[in-house]
């Protein structure tokens, strides 16, 4: 059973950062792409980024994109989401997720495909 637990969600003014950290447990985390998504109430589950198994691809939403940046880091098993010029639409749970194939080549960008999660964190960004 994989095990994800996010940290470092917070309260931040716009034009402000924040470092998410998502530390994971229970396979091998080199084989995974991870994920992370942020969702609102009321609406569904919102992909943000994604980073491959190596770390040598990215992937990022087009709100988030020249702002945030994804990194992982494979002793501590622990993948990052970095957050800069934070706006306050960028409000919201942030959920890390695990992919379900491992070694997959192409990253993924919908929340089917992810099918480990952490319990998410909470960003809010004020004005």
């Amino acid at each position: 059973q994989v095990q994800l637990v996010e940290s470092g969600g917070g309260l931040v003014q716009a034009g402000g950062s924040l470092r998410l950290s998502c530390a994971a447990s229970g396979r091998t985390f080199s084989d995974y792409a991870m994920g992370w998504f942020r969702q609102t109430p009321g609406n569904e589950r919102e992909f943000v980024a994604a980073i491959n198994w190596s770390g040598a691809k990215t992937l990022f939403a087009d709100s988030v994109t020249g702002r945030f940046t994804i990194s992982r880091d494979h002793a501590e098993s622990t993948v990052y989401l970095q957050m800069s010029a934070l706006k306050p639409e960028d409000t919201a749970v942030y959920y890390c997720a695990a992919d379900n194939l491992a070694g997959r080549a192409h990253l993924q960008v919908s929340a089917i495909d992810y099918n480990y999660w952490g319990q998410g964190t909470q960003v809010t960004v004020s004005s």
